[in-house]
């Protein structure tokens, strides 16, 4: 397992579609897994194959409820709305509020090509989009509502960790 460069905004790879994959092999095993931990390393909850250069339809999420690696993934159903907060490992420093789906169907094939059906909610529909948009070479900024200034996200951890003492 390897921890992989993170391409940042203004490559031209994070403006490219991705090519499905096609080859369920020990080679994509590794690299899903090269992802997952560059993602962990970065402290990501998600991460796309351009992110880490590579333009092929995989992404790896890991939101707290384990990690899913994902196979040509495809949102197939989409309810409600949310608007939230969102930063990206390949646009450090920024954060905006984007609008999103509640709620959404994914369909995806695992690392062997099995095929999945999940049903994600809230903060995890908000990664899959988010993940999958980067598939597409869409990056939050091109959706957001509007920027995040660094005051506003202060208060915003500082509230967070508020909530978790109360939690306690």
């Amino acid at each position: 397992m390897a921890i992989r460069k993170i391409v940042e905004i203004g490559d031209d790879k994070l403006r490219k579609v991705c090519k499905p994959v096609e080859k369920f092999d020990k080679r994509l095993k590794q690299l899903l897994d090269d992802m997952a931990d560059t993602m962990y390393h970065a402290d990501g909850v998600g991460l796309a194959g351009p992110q880490v250069g590579i333009l092929r339809r995989i992404a790896v999420i890991d939101v707290g409820e384990g990690l899913f690696k994902m196979v040509n993934p495809v949102i197939v159903e989409r309810e409600g709305e949310q608007s939230g907060m969102e930063g990206c490992l390949s646009v450090p420093g920024r954060r905006g509020i984007v609008t999103r789906p509640n709620v959404v169907t994914v369909e995806y094939q695992d690392e062997n090509g099995e095929p999945v059906t999940l049903q994600v909610s809230e903060f995890f529909a908000r990664a899959v989009c988010h993940e999958l948009d980067h598939l597409d070479g869409v990056l939050y900024v091109d959706k957001m509502d509007r920027e995040v200034s660094d005051e506003e996200y202060q208060k915003y951890i500082d509230e967070a960790e508020e909530d978790e003492e109360d939690d306690e």
